[in-house]
């Protein structure tokens, strides 16, 4: 009887130590579904923050929304940037030696108003290249200053185009003389280009008409050619005057439309 009684509670034990490990399986089933599900979510989420971030590629400097995008956080710099174009200038992009340790003072005529400009050609040489080159071809005569920023510290105007259009057969690079702490003070000339491309440079360029702040997207920040030295009250009275009506308060067309009447460099 004893025996039996012994035999009954082993065999017992036997199926609640079964039973025991059923149930451990059973957990840990649920855990690993659990965690694939969370990383499938997390794998999602990361492709479409690239997906939000692709789209929002301009040809140009960043517009208010994506500017206050970078300053949360949404995107950083990376010490080995990928551009989208090769990293290599096309027969049609000038060599940066024929600016290379030199300054080139000239005027910038808007609407009437003369502006002195200086473009450095020994922190930047091959974006004053390109600048003097185009300014030589007359380029820039008649072309409009189709974008203006009005925000608290996002304050440019940005000409060469009437659109913020870059030309894909006119890219160039690589970045130069970006500033180490992503503020452009008033006064700065620098190159707009399409986002995260170092090579990404066009024929457009901003003009900064108080200190602003562009956050570096993955490829740099943006190549400052050079600066006004005089007349950037004519800047100052464009951006007075505001932005046409649109979809963003601080970003658009000038209400005042704006002309390059020429542009000359010696």
């Amino acid at each position: 009887m004893a025996a039996s009684s012994r035999s009954a509670r082993e065999a017992k034990r036997r199926i609640q130590q079964m039973e025991a490990k059923r149930e451990l399986r059973r957990d840990q089933e649920k855990r690993r579904k659990r965690d694939n599900l969370i990383a499938a979510c997390a794998g999602t989420a990361a492709v479409l923050l690239a997906v939000v971030l692709q789209f929002t590629v301009f040809a140009g400097n960043p517009t208010e929304q994506e500017f206050a995008a970078a300053e949360a956080g949404l995107t950083s710099p990376t010490d080995s940037p990928t551009p989208s174009a090769p990293a290599t200038n096309g027969a049609n992009i000038p060599a940066p030696d024929t600016a290379a340790g030199k300054v080139f003072t000239g005027e910038l005529a808007l609407n009437g108003n003369v502006l002195g400009v200086e473009i450095d050609g020994t922190k930047a040489p091959q974006a004053a290249a390109v600048f003097k080159a185009l300014t030589d071809e007359g380029f820039y005569n008649g072309s409009a200053c189709h974008r203006l920023t009005t925000g608290e510290t996002f304050g440019l105007l940005q000409c060469g185009g009437a659109t913020a259009a870059a030309d894909p057969e006119y890219t160039w690079g690589p970045l130069e003389n970006t500033p180490v702490d992503n503020i452009y003070p008033a006064g700065t000339i620098a190159i707009a280009r399409s986002g995260d491309n170092a090579y990404g440079n066009g024929k457009q360029f901003f003009v900064v008409y108080k200190d602003t702040v562009i956050p570096a997207d993955s490829a740099g920040g943006y190549t400052v050619v050079g600066k006004v030295t005089s007349g950037m009250e004519a800047v100052n009275a464009i951006a007075a005057a505001g932005i046409k009506p649109g979809s963003s308060a601080s970003d658009g067309a000038p209400v005042q439309p704006v002309t390059i009447d020429s542009v000359s460099l010696k």
